[in-house]
């Protein structure tokens, strides 16, 4: 299990990585209509952009492709879209992610980090120092609806 840095031309499998990560883990906190309007299948071009522009990590699987993902928005401050896919959840490996986004911000000279987690996430985020400020709603273009999320955050 190894992090690294994505590419750009990875872009298509990180998306597919949240997609698969979304329709999995998010039934219980979302309805089918709204993950099926938040998990298109075609790639927004902007997330090729983050990935350039992000420290944008990811684990590879068996096939030395990638299976888990996150990133450091870098404007924001913020960590970013850490998905699993299916097969690989509970490995360990979204929590070496975000240990890696951790590092790659202290690094950076940030004292603290924020988050919108899924209410399905919110306990996982609690176990590695997050904590909860206050329960939101985030408009989402692409779910086009209002979704609900914890705001959560971090001193490094």
């Amino acid at each position: 299990m190894k992090v690294r840095l994505a590419t750009p031309k990875e872009a298509e499998e990180c998306w597919n990585i949240r997609n698969q990560s979304i329709r999995h883990g998010c039934q219980s906190s979302y309805s089918a209509a709204v993950i099926a309007a938040w998990t298109p299948e075609a790639m927004p071009e902007n997330y090729r952009v983050v990935i350039t522009n992000n420290p944008f990590f990811v684990i590879d699987g068996q096939n030395s492709r990638p299976v888990a993902t996150g990133y450091l928005d870098l404007s924001a401050g913020s960590v970013e879209a850490i998905f699993t896919s299916p097969d690989y959840i509970g490995k360990g490996f979204a929590g070496l992610i975000l240990e890696m986004i951790k590092d790659e911000a202290r690094k950076r000279g940030f004292k603290q980090l924020t988050l919108s987690s899924t209410p399905n996430a919110q306990s996982f985020y609690e176990k590695h120092g997050f904590i909860l400020l206050r329960e939101n709603l985030y408009s989402s273009s692409l779910a086009q609806a209002d979704l609900r999320c914890m705001d959560m955050s971090i001193e490094l």
